[in-house]
Formats: C-alpha cells, sequence, structure tokens
C-alpha cells in the first residue's frame, strides 16, 4: 500500500476517486510544524536556527500519519505546488522521518513528492509518474519569510506594549498595508476641492431628435475640464452664446475594439469577487479552496497567466462548438505575466471548460451560493479570454457656432458585436446619436452651465487595496487575504458605511511612531525589496541566513536605541472631572488598542474602564434607571451599549439607543444595521426608516 499525505480532508476525498485500493489518502490539516506561540522560537545567535514544535491540536494526526507511514511501502507527499505547500512537505517529511535514499543499502523510509496544479484524474496519474524530491530553495524561502515575520512581530510588539498600549502587535507586511490606508487617508484630509463648470447643449436635428453636446474649444484654443472656473464665467459664455446657430462641422465614425481580460490571478479574483460580490478577499480565497479542492478549478494562490495547451484546445472546441466559429479569436491565445511569476504555474481556470455553471444538472457539485458564482466568474473569465474582441461603432460629432465660433462635441457609442462580452458581460453605455451630414443646421432646444467640483481621492476598498499591494511589491498572492483580515483584527484601520478602509485612531498612533522610528518596517520599496529577495532565495540565486541577517542586526540595534531614546508613557492620558463610580478617584482618558478610553486612574487597585462615548450619548438606563447606557467594547473590540452601573445592572444591547422610547410600549428604540429605526423590545413590531426619525444622540 502506497500513502499519500495532503493537506486537507476534502482534497483526500477528491483524489481518493481517481485511485485504487493501492493508494490510501490522508490529509495533514495544514502544517503539523510550527514556532511555538509562547516564545521566539529563533536563536538568533546560531543562523536563527528555528525551534519548531508540534502544536497539540496536530498531536493526533501526527501519531496517525506516522503509524500508517510504517506500514506503506511509499510514501507521497502531494501538498500544494507553492512554497507553503512544500514547506509542509518538508516538515511531514521531517517529522515523519522520511528521506531520498539515495544509497540502495541505506536503510531508510523512502518518500516521492508530487505536484499538481489540478486535481482532476489525468493531472494526479501523471503526477505519480513523474515524482520528485522536495524543493529546499522553495522550503528556504518559505522559512525566510516566517522567520523574518516572527522577529519582527516577537521583538516590535512588546515596544508597542511598552511605549503605546498593550495588546498592540506589529507585522512586516500588515504594518506596511496600514501605512498605505493611512497616507490615502492624509491625502484626502489635505484635499481641497476646486470648482469648475460645463456648458452642456441639448440640440434637436428633427423633433424628437434630441442629443446632448459638451463644449470643447473657443475658436481654435482647447477649453480644459477646469477651464471655466466659476459661475461668472460660465454666464459670460451663455451671453456669447444666446441667439446664435448651430451646424454640423465634422463627423468621425471608427469601430473600436474592447479586448477580452485574462484569466485571473490571485490578485484579480480578489478584486473582481470585490466589485461584483462583495466577498472579502478572505472569504474569496476560502471559496477558491473549496473549488479548487473539489477539482473545479485549478490552484488558486498563483500569479501566472500562463495556460496549458490542452486548456487551450478545450476553450477553442467549446467556443466553436457553443457560440461558433466568428466568437473564437482565431489562436491560442496566451497571456504574458509580468514581474517574477511562476510561469510554470497556471492562471486560474476551470478544469473542465464544458463543466458549465447554473444548469441544473451542476447544482449538486456546490456547498452554497457563493461558490457557484465564484466558479461562473472563474468560468466565464477563462473562456471569454480565448474569445474575439467586442467591436464597437463610436461616432464623434462637432458642432459649430456660426457667431460666437464655440465648438460642441457629441460622441455616441453602439455595439456592433458582442464577441467575448456575450460570456463575460462588461459594464458599458451605448449612446444613439441621430444620423447628420455634415454642414446641417440644428436647433437649439436649451443650454445650460453646470457647475461641478473636484473629488478626494476615494478610500481604498478591499479590491483597490489589494491592487496597490499587488503594484507596490507587497506581499504575494498568499499574504493579500491574511493581511486584510490581520488590520482590521488588531484594529488598526476599519471599514466605514462604504465599505471602504480608514484608519483608526491607535492605527495613526502605531503607524506614526513606526514611520518615525523603525522607517525600513512601513517603507513600501524596502519591503517590497525584501518580497524580491524572498524569490531570489526560491531561485537559489540568494541565501536565506545571510538575508535575514542583514535585516536583523540593524533592525536590533535601531530597537535597542529606541528603547532607551523613547519615554515609557505608554498611554495617553488626559485629565477629567469625573470620578470613578467604584473607588472615587479621578477618572482619566487613556489609549488602548481599541482607541480611548475612560479609566480609574487609582490602576491598578482599582480596574475600572469604560468605552470613550461621546458626552452627548448618555441615554439613561431602562432597567436600574441609576446608570446611563454608554457605548462599550468587548475584549474582541466589538462595540456594543451597555448601563455603566455593571456589574450591578446587566443591562446591554448590540444595537445603538436613539435615546427616544418607543411610543407604543416605551422600550429604547435602537437603530439597527439595516438604517431603520425599531423597538428594542422583541415583541414589539414599531419600525420606522432612519430618515423619518429624529436626530439620534
Amino acid at each position: 500500500m502506497k500513502l499519500i499525505i495532503v493537506e486537507s480532508p476534502t482534497k483526500a476525498r477528491s483524489i481518493q476517486k481517481f485511485l485504487g485500493s493501492d493508494y490510501k489518502i490522508l490529509s495533514s490539516f495544514g502544517h503539523i510544524r510550527d514556532l511555538p506561540k509562547s516564545k521566539l522560537g529563533l536563536d538568533v545567535e546560531k543562523d536563527f536556527k528555528p525551534d519548531y514544535v508540534i502544536p497539540t491540536k496536530a498531536r493526533k494526526t501526527v501519531n496517525l500519519l506516522k503509524k500508517e507511514a510504517e506500514k506503506a511501502e511509499l510514501v507521497i507527499l502531494a501538498a500544494d505546488p507553492d512554497r507553503e505547500g512544500e514547506a509542509i512537505a518538508w516538515h511531514i517529511a521531517q517529522t515523519l522521518g522520511l528521506s531520498e535514499c539515495k544509497n540502495k543499502n541505506e536503510k531508510c523510509k523512502r518518500y516521492e513528492r508530487i505536484t499538481f496544479h489540478e486535481i482532476t484524474e489525468s493531472a494526479i496519474k501523471e503526477a505519480l509518474k513523474k515524482p520528485g524530491t522536495i524543493d529546499l530553495n522553495l522550503v528556504d524561502a518559505q522559512q525566510a519569510r516566517r522567520i523574518l515575520d516572527r522577529l519582527v512581530g516577537y521583538k516590535l510588539s512588546p515596544f508597542l506594549w511598552k511605549k503605546v498600549a498593550r495588546g498592540l502587535s506589529a507585522g512586516r507586511v500588515q504594518s506596511t498595508a496600514v501605512r498605505l490606508v493611512i497616507d490615502k487617508e492624509r491625502e484626502i484630509g489635505k484635499f481641497i476641492p476646486q470648482e469648475y463648470w460645463s456648458i452642456v447643449a441639448s440640440l434637436l436635428k428633427i423633433p424628437n431628435s434630441e442629443f446632448e453636446a459638451i463644449l470643447i474649444k473657443k475658436g481654435e484654443e482647447t477649453i480644459e475640464k477646469l477651464g471655466i472656473k466659476n459661475k461668472e464665467e460660465g454666464d459670460k459664455i451663455l451671453q456669447e452664446l444666446e441667439g446664435d446657430e448651430y451646424g454640423v462641422e465634422k463627423i468621425t465614425k471608427k469601430e473600436t475594439l474592447k479586448n477580452p481580460f485574462p484569466p485571473f490571478t490571485t490578485s484579480s479574483l480578489q478584486q473582481e469577487a470585490w466589485r461584483k460580490f462583495h466577498f472579502s478577499a478572505k472569504q474569496t480565497m476560502r471559496t477558491a479552496q473549496s473549488l479548487y479542492e473539489k477539482g473545479l478549478i485549478t490552484y488558486h494562490r498563483t500569479d501566472s497567466l500562463n495556460l496549458s495547451e490542452a486548456s487551450l484546445f478545450a476553450a477553442k472546441d467549446f467556443i466553436l462548438k457553443n457560440y461558433g466559429e466568428k466568437y473564437w479569436v482565431g489562436f491560442l491565445k496566451k497571456y504574458k505575466t509580468k514581474g517574477n511569476a511562476q510561469e510554470a504555474h497556471e492562471a486560474i481556470r476551470p478544469t473542465k471548460p464544458d463543466f458549465i455553471p447554473r444548469t441544473s444538472d451542476k447544482q449538486s457539485a456546490f456547498e452554497d451560493a457563493h461558490q457557484e458564482r465564484l466558479y461562473e466568474m472563474i468560468w466565464q473569465r477563462f473562456i471569454a479570454s480565448q474569445m474575439a474582441s467586442a467591436i464597437f461603432y463610436q461616432t464623434s460629432i462637432d458642432i459649430k457656432t456660426r457667431k460666437s465660433e464655440y465648438t460642441f462635441r457629441a460622441n455616441g457609442q453602439i455595439l456592433k458585436f458582442d464577441g467575448f462580452l456575450k460570456v463575460y458581460p462588461t459594464k458599458f453605455e451605448e449612446n444613439i446619436l441621430p444620423e447628420m451630414e455634415e454642414k446641417e443646421v440644428l436647433d437649439l432646444k436649451k443650454i445650460s452651465a453646470l457647475q461641478h467640483f473636484t473629488q478626494p481621492p476615494a478610500r481604498y476598498s478591499e479590491a483597490s487595496l489589494i491592487k496597490a499591494m499587488e503594484e507596490n511589491g507587497i506581499g504575494r498572492p498568499s499574504t493579500y487575504a491574511p493581511t486584510l483580515s490581520t488590520i482590521q483584527a488588531r484594529n488598526y484601520v476599519e471599514k466605514n458605511e462604504q465599505k471602504r478602509f480608514q484608519p483608526t485612531e491607535i492605527g495613526f498612533v502605531v503607524n506614526d511612531l513606526l514611520v518615525k522610528h523603525f522607517p525600513e518596517i512601513v517603507d513600501i520599496n524596502f519591503t517590497a525589496e525584501m518580497e524580491k529577495k524572498l524569490d531570489q532565495i526560491a531561485d537559489n540565486k540568494e541565501e536565506w541566513v545571510p538575508t535575514i541577517r542583514n535585516f536583523y542586526d540593524p533592525f536590533a540595534k535601531n530597537l535597542k536605541n529606541k528603547y532607551e531614546e523613547i519615554s515609557d508613557k505608554k498611554t495617553v492620558e488626559e485629565t477629567t472631572d469625573r470620578k470613578c463610580p467604584k473607588c472615587g478617584s479621578k477618572i482619566t482618558i487613556k489609549l488602548g488598542r481599541f482607541g480611548k478610553f475612560y479609566a480609574c486612574s487609582n490602576f491598578p487597585t482599582c480596574k475600572f474602564t469604560e468605552s470613550l462615548a461621546k458626552d452627548d450619548f448618555k441615554v439613561k438606563c431602562p432597567k436600574c434607571e441609576n446608570g446611563n447606557v454608554t457605548a462599550k467594547r468587548t475584549r474582541k473590540g466589538k462595540i456594543f451599549y451597555g448601563c455603566n452601573n455593571y456589574p450591578k445592572c446587566d443591562f446591554a444591547l448590540w444595537d445603538k439607543p436613539t435615546g427616544e422610547k418607543c411610543p407604543q410600549c416605551q422600550s429604547l428604540l435602537i437603530e439597527t444595521k439595516g438604517k431603520k429605526i425599531k423597538c428594542s423590545n422583541k415583541t414589539c413590531d414599531y419600525k420606522v426608516e432612519v430618515e423619518k426619525q429624529i436626530k439620534i444622540g
């Protein structure tokens, strides 16, 4: 019997379907060894030698794998085809005592390493025919990243506890991502709106043929977007145009092509899933993982646009059969990958192009709507990448006034051939202009001067932050999702009502401290260069120990100096006139992981704390009628509303009270996440729209 070890039970079940009783497939449930949580786990003086341990939760799995490996004639390591997967395979080999057995007389437990980019019968059997060994360069690259992140996290976090507030943490990639969000926020704060105006003419060729044209020139001088600066300038132009005649000066017609998008990489998949479905990066990767393990898509952690010859021919056959020859691009279209992507990897694509989503006989393949929607998008994108371009027919008409010699322009666009849009629809506007001829006179129906203001740069969404990280070389495909999750969990950034990232108060404080005292940790170029060095380690062009040493030695020296240089005053304290309800001492305002909060000045003797709420938010507690309902936080940072007489009174709500009472039952009214006002009493059905309610607070 041969033993195949993979990471997940789902992947194991998928592979078992393709192999007979000669093979037994077991799961390692991810990593079976890691650095210890309770200490650094690295011998800095001895080339950063890691002290790997088997976590408690993995011990049962390890014992089972050891037992089965002893009975097997051959152990086959089939972890994912990337650095993380290679490291998992290496840790399994180390733990189970497996080796290559180069000497036939050597007593050892032999292993083979196989990789595949899709879980299909042909891919699995082909991989078994061409086994290899563990790529130690990939293992070194993964190990270097893990050690770098451990050094930054375990050395810098205690510094933040001592100098700012307890419970804080820093990360090599995460801190740089936070800086991107904060730099954007400050850019928005410095933005000054600029007024500008546009002149729009509504014209008629014949009755009921109205179209709009925008002023673009005066004489031969182009009027730029910000060229008309105020109402006075706009009104002056309207006066000059009063009573003028409008005639067609020039008509330009042309065909334009809209080319299909390349197949998905990890980054583009996360971005598009956010735009279309508002899936978080974490949710997208979790769903893609399920699709991969079910054998429906290729490996989902990739920055390559490469497509196999077999998949290109399969896509061609599918397009010709289902849409006709005019919809196929006419050749096997390959896309060029930018940067240092692994060309041996493939883009994310369906394993079988004829497995069409949203058909009645395919429903059982998906566990939920998320899987089906994401698979459909991956399928559409791949098929569309091999389809013909869409063809648009564009018309541009320049209209000139006879007296004042102003030129207006009207642009029209119609879809002539949908091409790839038949499979992968994207937003576009059709604007049909009436047929006209040059020198034709038009009737003016209305002319208007419209006021505009320049807009500040938009805050990052999940999609745009991932795009910025990718463009700046911060992290890699496997790190985008956990990075976005981490910076939110640490309360350094949060999402506003528009689902866009904003830095928190503590995020600003930590970022500014790191920028000032540890600039290399949050420097975008430095972080990108470190990623390149990790890539070079994977390519056997750099060694991991010198790479880490070159980073760590100056970092450690600077850290030691900063402990002495920066005051140990780790909280920003402000005095208040309030007295502690427990001991009568003064209440101060301190800075903690979740922002500012009230705390007793007699700490640690008295441990009274309370969330810092707006002074006008003091709703009388309906339960004890003595205390006030104020905003509080759970240990994990989630906001709730409770009586400040706790623990004497345990009244609490998850939704924010409005300060008003229900007209039906006199219970507190609350504001729900759905932007409605309703009664906090679950037996009462009173509910109104927020806009109709009096101001909250």
